[in-house]
């Protein structure tokens, strides 16, 4: 984006136009002559997916144009992030504090999405990532509406982000991303969530997002410990107060295995997990290396002997919590088949779901009524009062 001012015919006052590269035309044709990697970013982060993980909806009609015009995915989404960087540097006082604000968290959203593509941890990677989470923080800083917070494990830290309850709360809460797209990604959850006063915790589990990239904290067959202590930092935080663990993606699996075994968990949300994520095929391509490279691992038997371990059908202790399950109708990774066997095979007869007819994964589409959906359903568990009615 680039600023031109000129002055108007018949007028001494200065326009201002904004530059933008704008939406360009997806077709076959024209994708066909773009990279492998650009191809394979543009078909799995379409818009509704990109403003999901908190890209601004401008923002991703720029990079996806930009990428179109020949720029790898990367770099189209750094200069992006450069470019929100320096409307922070000219807002003024304190007059443009929201719009620092806002802006910070625009680069952080791109910086993650710019990384997405990356398959291995290498060392560019993880510059990126903590240059990302540094911007988050310095948006949560002047909001004050966020704090980082470490909980300590025996196989190393997690890096979470706790969004306090508006008011007094009456419950608290685990959220958790998948096998891409991590804790800051689902932010407008833990929002929404707060307002309607839980205490949020979004947690980058083992094998993801900071608690990955900065602390080399993989998925391995210890990572049932690693979440207990997340629980344990919540109750420690609040004893006794209720407490719900939501999962997104494959970490609805994760969430569901989680709630079984801990009877401290209320409530449980599933969104978008499915009932045995080690029979992920290796021909699901950048998913599958995705799920092998959470495990810090090169070895794919190995992973799927970690990813074996995610049993979310599985009986426990806790056995009986109430389970919401969130499926997109359109979704492309989980089908509706595969929904209804997790649906029926859930340790629990207090479930049910709820469908969003042309939901693509995790209802990135209908994010805002996801969010309220989830948000409602959680307060009303953790407070004991009815589950709020699903309708239009």
């Amino acid at each position: 984006m680039s600023a031109q001012q000129a002055v108007a015919e018949g007028s001494s006052a200065p326009v201002v136009t904004l530059d933008f590269v704008g939406r360009r035309a997806e077709t076959e044709e024209v994708t066909s002559r773009l990279s492998a990697e650009s191809q394979a970013a543009l078909r799995q982060f379409p818009l509704e997916r990109m403003t999901g993980y908190g890209v601004d909806y401008a923002d991703a009609v720029e990079l996806r144009a930009h990428v179109i015009e020949g720029q790898d995915w990367r770099s189209a989404a750094t200069e992006l992030a450069d470019v929100c960087l320096r409307r922070v540097e000219g807002a003024p006082g304190d007059t443009g504090r929201p719009t620092r604000i806002g802006h910070l968290r625009r680069a952080s959203a791109l910086l993650r999405m710019s990384q997405m593509m990356m398959l291995s941890d290498t060392p560019e990677r993880r510059a990126i990532f903590v240059r990302a989470a540094e911007l988050y923080a310095q948006a949560a800083e002047p909001s004050g509406d966020r704090e980082r917070v470490t909980v300590e494990t025996d196989h190393g830290p997690l890096v979470a982000w706790l969004v306090p309850a508006d008011g007094t709360a009456v419950g608290s809460a685990v959220v958790i991303g998948g096998v891409e797209g991590w804790a800051m990604d689902f932010d407008s959850l833990g929002e929404a969530l707060a307002a309607r006063g839980i205490d949020t915790l979004l947690l980058d589990g083992p094998g993801q997002g900071e608690t990955r990239l900065t602390h080399e904290h993989y998925l391995t067959a210890q990572w049932r410990d690693a979440y207990g202590r997340a629980v344990d930092f919540l109750d420690e935080r609040s004893p006794g107060r209720p407490i719900g663990f939501i999962g997104n993606s494959m970490g609805g699996s994760v969430a569901m295995a989680v709630a079984a075994q801990d009877p401290r968990i209320r409530a449980c949300v599933d969104n978008g997990g499915i009932h045995a994520p080690w029979l992920v095929p290796p021909t699901m391509g950048t998913f599958f290396s995705k799920m092998v490279a959470a495990c810090g691992t090169d070895d794919e038997d190995r992973a799927v002997d970690v990813w074996k371990t995610v049993t979310p059908l599985a009986d426990g202790p806790n056995t009986g919590y109430p389970l919401l399950v969130v499926q997109g109708g359109e979704d492309p990774m989980v089908s509706m088949d595969l929904a209804q066997i997790l649906l029926q095979g859930a340790p629990t007869d207090d479930k049910h779901m709820v469908v969003f007819s042309d939901g693509n994964h995790c209802v990135y589409n209908h994010k805002h009524d996801r969010d309220a959906l989830i948000a409602d359903w959680m307060t009303a568990r953790l407070s004991g009062l009815p589950s709020p009615d699903f309708v239009n």
